[in-house]
């Protein structure tokens, strides 16, 4: 019996491995927290960017499909395409994030998540929102296996009663062996079919209304199995 094909938003390429996005999305996560953990107040962002690049190095990934970023204070606001203000300082408290995607041999990683360091209570809300809603949105696709656009519909929803904003500029995208935009580029915010697991990153990017900052979480659409 012949299987049908996946559709062309799904495709993968020779490379693709369950075990190799796995380690690569673990590995990408292991680094986002070795990272952070070393980012101070007084900080320059430009350093921390530095900083964030040699610590994938050592970690044997490739610097790989986008730039290595970390966002500090009112940069927070920025759609990942705008650069940010340069020069920033990271405050006494205040908020930050990091957005990563390095390659570990074939496979893409791509993963990000927002700190806080002093004891800004709104700041340290909207970067445990944007987590919680991330997960809010993952279990609703694992439950009704919505559409791309349902989850970005539903995403916008949840967002707005937390008394947040979600920035559609950050509207999730495809994840696979290296590189996926040579088979896809299309978002998840438009996909008009289910998105697969281990095929997608679902984006959350939350802006304060009052626009002085932001909170960022992203990792790939996998089932409970995979979050400790």
């Amino acid at each position: 019996m012949t299987m049908p094909l996946s559709p062309a938003s799904e495709c993968v390429g020779p490379a693709f491995s369950v075990d190799g996005m796995l380690r690569a999305r673990n590995n990408t996560r292991q680094a986002i927290a070795d990272i952070a953990a070393r980012i101070q107040p007084g900080m320059v962002e430009e350093d921390a960017v530095k900083l964030a690049k040699q610590t994938l190095i050592d970690a044997g990934m490739a610097l790989s499909w986008h730039p290595t970023r970390v966002r500090f204070g009112a940069n927070t606001l920025k759609s990942m395409r705008q650069p940010s203000v340069p020069g920033a300082v990271l405050g006494e408290h205040d908020i930050f994030f990091l957005d990563i995607a390095p390659r570990l041999d074939a496979w893409e990683g791509d993963g990000g998540k927002s700190y806080v360091v002093g004891n800004d209570a709104e700041q340290a809300r909207c970067a445990r929102d944007a987590e919680v809603l991330f997960h809010d949105v993952r279990n609703k696709w694992l439950r009704e296996r919505l559409t791309g656009q349902a989850l970005y519909a539903y995403a916008d929803r949840q967002s707005r009663a937390m008394g947040w904003e979600l920035n559609f500029d950050l509207p999730g995208h495809r994840i696979s062996d290296f590189p996926h935009a040579a088979i896809y580029t299309g978002s998840l915010a438009d996909l008009e079919i289910a998105p697969s697991e281990m095929r997608w990153i679902l984006e959350i990017h939350l802006l304060d209304p009052r626009r002085q900052f932001g909170a960022f979480f992203e990792d790939m659409l996998l089932d409970d199995a995979q979050y400790g």
